[in-house]
């Protein structure tokens, strides 16, 4: 990376944002990689128990064509945490790089180790970490002071920066693995610099190399243990043979030849006769093109590793892979292993082995008894299904979801049904592709439609859905029979009330979207008389300018509604406080009404803003709002970093009704269903139980004060029917949930992974009889490929007493 050549704010900006959501920012989009230096290799195990070299290195190496020189330049170290108290550390530089050279820079010597290192070029006294730290290349001598992301990004004295270990707070993108006492993290032969350290870098043995000018050549590389692919696997999830240096034979099944994670599957055509060890593992290159192709007949020399996705902290398992790998080609041509197709009666019924919370990595595979184990068990080796039916739409990554258990809780539209913590659908399978977009186009597939034939390839695993075919031959698509349902036209005296999570809208969104979305409430929903929206963004969208109004936002839909047909509707929104309501930095997400001033009335009552508590206060024999719009307890801590509840008094044919609109806590956080910990925690349910309670409380107050209030509760509350946070709101006289009136099959607003679910709901007082409600999932989006939302929309038709 040069990171003299950032667009300093873009990259900040960007950084930033990346950083409060929660995610390593990948380098900066606008960054350009270095055209000469690069950090090639780092290594801070020199000397320590279990080492070979007496010294800790940085290598660096010059991609350019002409001489660099370095003088007045010098490697720089700081401490994995970058605390307060942790300082950077200098290493003087001093000659030139020569085009394509190296440049050894030795530093602390330990008291283990059996090897010099080849001549250095500079000698430095940092004792370097030999698992995570960060290396820069700075082109002066003075410490640097920059302790974050940002503020790194924004110095131009930094040429290349790299950090190693997962823990590592100043990095380029992604850290690289943790390192040992004998490994270190190097660039392949081709020096490529994406600005991702776990992409540019892999993990391996330590290959010092000096400058032309004095430096030794290396010692060869030692040759790998010969090892069989079933035992690098192993029969649970981590490798026995972890750290080690191996040679397998086997036949490459499969090529990943684009993008930044390149590398290629083999197969041990001579499988073992234990069903617990996989036959299959993954050689990743890097950015460097595999040297192989499908069908030869090799023997892999590489480190194994346990790469797991999302970094080590994250709650996914791991995959088995050769780092640095080697290829020895024997022949060509050669046939694969057959791809085992897998079926309703292979695959488990029981999704996951329990471990009380805790880790099953360390299990003893059960592959008959167990989904994950059975995946596991196979991963890396060639696999296929055979017409299986879609239940997850092809997303905008090109992956889609497809069932081998057409029985396992099947919706009413093809879906699979989630419909308890305990009820995972232990047929899911992602699908996604390695066949080039100019042989064979990724199908774009919704709910229902159907891959028939065989899709077969390798057995690949991600943080994004867990266990991945990997299609090397993709089966034709059948377009099912699902179309967007349009909700049936309410009756004069019938108020209709929707709730509608619009996805960050904003007006920096294309027309297209506002168009699409008005076109959903106006012909699918047939536009409700009170509308709650969810995620409407500010003025100026996830722009970090402290602007946080949205009547810019809101005016456009409204317009948008109009010219689909629709009423022109009202607004009634309280502007929250800049950037304490959570979602997308900037934004300033929040909830929101539209209503039809034609056929409903809307109680203005002043004072509500975003951190004046509604309350509610008597009004003859009934109960009214203290401020309308009002935000329900907007101060309490339940509320940080969350969306606060709007309640507004409405009047529709003489009656008074009580609508609050919400946006809980989302699930971030969560371990997700096919991670190492089983059963997953639950995390971000504590802040949406204690929403809960607090909007349970005000709900209870409006009964206290009229028995018979009529209320309406709806949003995105971001849970499940059957979680804790509904039993909250809806038990002991609590309000109804509506979606708990629909056929098992039907209740579903929301696809994930492949699974139908309900995050959003309308809840109805006690008062409202449910003989008096007809209620309905409008399904327009979660099923379909092509989205203006990823939730659909709700709509209840209500005949009032």
């Amino acid at each position: 990376m040069n990171l003299t050549r950032r667009t300093g704010a873009t990259a900040i900006a960007t950084a930033a944002a990346l950083a409060v959501a929660g995610i390593a920012a990948p380098g900066i989009a606008t960054a350009t990689p270095s055209p000469d230096a690069v950090v090639a290799e780092v290594y801070g195990g020199g000397g320590n128990s279990g080492a070979t070299l007496t010294r800790d290195f940085v290598e660096l190496a010059n991609r350019g064509t002409v001489p660099l020189p370095v003088d007045g330049f010098s490697v720089q170290y700081l401490s994995a945490s970058a605390s307060a108290s942790s300082s950077w550390q200098a290493t003087p530089l001093a000659g030139a790089i020569a085009p394509g050279g190296r440049y050894l820079v030795a530093q602390a010597q330990g008291t283990g180790g059996t090897a010099e290192l080849p001549t250095p070029d500079a000698t430095g006294t940092i004792a370097m970490s030999g698992t995570a730290g960060t290396v820069a290349l700075v082109t002066g001598t003075a410490p640097l002071v920059c302790k974050t992301l940002i503020d790194c990004a924004a110095d131009t004295r930094i040429r290349d920066l790299v950090g190693y270990g997962t823990v590592t707070v100043v990095r380029e993108g992604t850290p690289t693995a943790d390192l040992t006492n004998t490994t270190s993290a190097a660039r392949g032969t081709g020096l490529v610099d994406t600005d991702d350290n776990a992409l540019d870098l892999t993990v391996g043995e330590p290959t010092p190399i000096g400058s032309g000018g004095g430096g030794e050549e290396p010692p060869p590389p030692p040759v790998g243990t010969p090892t069989r692919i079933h035992e690098i696997q192993g029969n649970t999830r981590v490798s026995p043979r972890a750290g080690e240096l191996v040679a397998a034979p086997g036949v490459v099944t499969a090529v990943r030849a684009f993008g930044s994670t390149r590398g290629f599957w083999f197969q041990d055509p001579r499988p073992d006769a234990d069903p617990a060890t996989s036959e299959g593992v993954f050689a990743f290159t890097g950015s460097t093109p595999p040297p192989v192709q499908v069908g030869d007949a090799v023997t892999v020399t590489g480190t194994v590793t346990e790469f797991r996705p999302g970094g080590a902290d994250s709650g996914n398992q791991s995959t088995t892979q050769l780092a640095r790998p080697v290829a020895v080609v024997a022949s060509s041509g050669n046939p694969l292993p057959p791809a085992e197709v897998v079926t309703d009666r292979t695959i488990p019924e029981s999704f996951a082995p329990v471990a009380n919370g805790g880790s099953i990595e360390g299990n003893v595979l059960q592959p008959a008894t167990f989904a994950l184990d059975f995946f596991e068990s196979r991963e890396g080796m060639r696999i296929g299904v055979a017409d299986v039916g879609v239940v997850g739409a092809t997303d905008g990554f090109n992956g889609l979801f497809v069932t081998t258990k057409p029985r396992q809780n099947p919706t009413a539209r093809g879906g699979t049904l989630y419909g308890a913590y305990t009820s995972q659908n232990s047929g899911r399978v992602k699908i996604e592709s390695l066949i080039p977009f100019t042989q064979q186009a990724f199908p774009k597939a919704n709910v229902g439609d159907r891959l028939t034939g065989v899709t077969e390839g390798p057995l690949d695993y991600t943080g994004f859905g867990g266990y991945v075919l990997q299609a090397t031959m993709l089966g034709p698509l059948a377009v099912g029979p699902i179309a967007r349902e349009v909700t049936t036209t309410a009756a004069v005296d019938e108020l209709t009330v929707g709730t509608y999570n619009v996805e960050n809208l904003d007006p920096t969104d294309p027309q297209a979207k506002f168009d699409t979305l008005a076109g959903g409430i106006v012909t699918n929903m047939k536009a409700p008389d009170v509308v709650g929206l969810e995620e409407i963004q500010d003025n100026s969208g996830a722009a970090k300018d402290g602007v946080v109004a949205s009547d810019q936002t809101l005016t456009r839909f409204v317009d948008a509604i109009v010219a689909a047909g629709g009423p022109r509707y009202a607004f009634r929104v309280i502007d929250p406080e800049n950037d304490e309501d959570g979602g997308e930095p900037g934004g300033n997400i929040r909830v929101a009404f539209l209503f039809n001033p034609a056929r409903v009335g809307f109680v203005d009552r002043p004072g509500g803003d975003a951190v004046t508590a509604v309350q509610v206060v008597p009004a003859g024999r009934g109960a009214a709002l203290s401020v309308s719009p009002g935000r329900v307890d907007p101060t309490n801590p339940a509320w940080d970093r969350s969306r606060k509840p709007l309640v507004g008094e409405f009047v529709f044919q003489g009656k008074t009704v009580f609508v609050v609109t919400n946006h809980f806590a989302s699930k971030g956080g969560d371990q997700p269903l096919h991670g190492r910990f089983q059963p997953p925690n639950r995390s971000s349910e504590i802040q949406r139980t204690q929403q809960a309670t607090v909007l349970r409380g005000f709900l209870d107050q409006l009964r206290a004060a009229d028995s018979k209030a009529a209320y309406v509760v709806l949003g995105d509350l971001n849970d499940y029917p059957f979680s804790p946070t509904l039993d909250i709101l809806t038990r002991n006289n609590g309000p109804r949930a509506l979606i708990d009136t629909l056929r098992g099959p039907e209740r579903y607003s929301y696809v994930f992974e492949g699974n139908s679910q309900t995050l959003d709901h309308i809840l109805t007082s006690r008062t409202i009889s449910n003989s008096r409600v007809d209620y309905d999932v409008v399904r327009i989006n979660a099923e379909f490929t092509e989205q203006a939302s990823d939730h659909d929309p709700q709509v209840a038709r209500i005949r009032l007493r």
